[in-house]
């Protein structure tokens, strides 16, 4: 029996979907990326915000057609929209036949197997899967099919928050903080560098987060250290990281440890300290500049991205106007601006002094076009540069061969390098070649490959 896994959503949603994929196969399915030959469709979702509630349910009603029109005789939505929807999505799409939480992952495959040993033609009634999201432990050792490229992987090493940020639902979706322990980290580390991994990234709600909930200080700072023991691993990256939890010990070894790049990926979402304090994040605009200070202090060479949120209820004028002074003057290496959505269930939901839309988008555009400007000029710099470039695979523009990463470009949300080289000696997907910058682009870079 084909099935086809359709993942939506971030990094933490795509390592439950290659852990989904990964406890299929052990239960011999046979995979299928084309929906229209599937037999079970298992949609992962994401409902974060509207846009990524959107996108999952436009997903699941153009897959649902596929049960007429197709060979589907079974459509499960998955993960967090129907840990939030469960009623909803049950009445208003018939079409679904289960649904299955942050928590019931397994009860995914069991469904899948159940549906294929009985031969099922179609379910008799709609099912629901909504254990607690803790319920589900990333501690043993998982199998795992990778869609993201070969030689790069995303390492979830929590789950769940305890920030209490009055924008955000992610601890109804996902639960409390649980972080793995680092034993379990490691072994994971270590098998994917014995598959041919080169780079990882660790995820989490909040990496630097990690290891708290057990009590254990700088575990993040411990845990890097290990890593960079690995042979094979060259790159390790550290994504969602909180600006209140740079220790100097993790400072130190994000500064010392060769393999760690030196990039930061860590959300500020605003500047002001009224808007700051009614968001609950727990630092002020004079702490934010003070980490700054110290990672590019620390650290010269720091790549620095981060995330920010126009149209919180009640930003006034003012208080965007600071935002857009502080984009100037800390200058980001990459920035994305996201528009407040009002989630049910958040604190800042009944807040009064809702933005417009319209306004929330001009804000954002005026942000994105001063950051458009400052990532070009960054980029103009490195012209003439000579950089060590990760080789992701054949370029997807057709006037180049190749393209790569460097250190300071984490796989998807940056930008790319764009690498003309000799077409009789192309290195491979997964190689590390220098590269001399000839050009730029507002987001990407040009280079042709060092002949060594």
């Amino acid at each position: 029996m084909k099935i086809g896994l359709v993942n939506l959503g971030c990094p933490k949603n795509q390592v439950d979907s290659e852990i989904m994929l990964g406890l299929l196969r052990e239960a011999e399915f046979e995979f299928t990326s084309n929906e229209e030959e599937a037999e079970i469709i298992v949609v992962n979702t994401c409902g974060f915000i509207d846009s990524a509630k959107e996108e999952s349910i436009t997903t699941l009603i153009d897959l649902g057609r596929l049960k007429t029109e197709g060979r589907c005789r079974l459509l499960i939505a998955a993960g967090c929209l129907p840990q939030r929807y469960k009623e909803e999505l049950l009445k208003e799409m018939p079409e679904i036949d289960v649904i299955a939480g942050t928590g019931s992952f397994e009860d995914v495959i069991t469904i899948c197997k159940e549906f294929r040993d009985k031969q099922f033609l179609q379910l008799k009634e709609q099912r629901a899967y909504l254990a607690e999201p803790a319920n589900f432990s990333y501690e043993r050792s998982l199998p795992r099919i990778r869609i993201s490229p070969s030689h790069t992987a995303f390492i979830k090493i929590a789950e769940g928050c305890d920030h209490t940020c009055t924008f955000c639902i992610i601890p109804e979706l996902r639960g409390r903080q649980r972080s793995r322990s680092m034993e379990s980290i490691i072994s994971e580390a270590e098998q994917l560098s014995s598959e041919g991994v080169v780079e990882i990234a660790l995820i989490a709600q909040d990496t630097t987060a990690y290891g708290r909930d057990l009590r254990e200080p700088d575990a993040l700072a411990r845990l890097l250290r290990r890593l960079a023991t690995i042979n094979g691993l060259k790159w390790i990256r550290t994504l969602y990281t909180y600006p209140g939890s740079f220790t100097k010990e993790l400072i130190a070894v994000m500064a010392g440890e060769e393999k760690i790049c030196n990039y930061i990926d860590m959300p500020v979402q605003h500047i002001n300290d009224n808007i700051l304090l009614r968001m609950h994040r727990g630092h002020t605009k004079t702490s934010i500049y003070r980490t700054i200070e110290t990672l590019r202090k620390k650290m010269p060479d720091v790549v620095l991205r981060t995330s920010m949120i126009v149209g919180f209820p009640g930003e006034t004028e003012k208080e965007f106007n600071e935002l857009i002074e502080f984009v100037k003057d800390v200058e980001f290496d990459r920035l994305g601006v996201f528009t407040y959505s009002n989630e049910e269930g958040t604190e800042a939901y009944s807040m009064g002094k809702k933005v417009s839309e319209k306004k929330k988008i001009e804000r954002q555009n005026i942000l994105m076009e001063i950051q458009q400007g400052i990532s070009f000029r960054k980029n103009q710099n490195l012209i003439g540069a000579k950089k060590i470039v990760l080789v992701d695979g054949k370029s997807k523009e057709p006037s180049f061969l190749l393209e790569g990463r460097t250190y300071g470009h984490a796989l998807e949300v940056d930008g790319v390098v764009y690498i003309k080289c000799n077409s009789e000696i192309m290195p491979l997907q997964g190689e590390m070649v220098p590269v001399e910058i000839t050009d730029a682009l507002p987001y990407d870079l040009i280079g042709t490959m060092i002949q060594v």
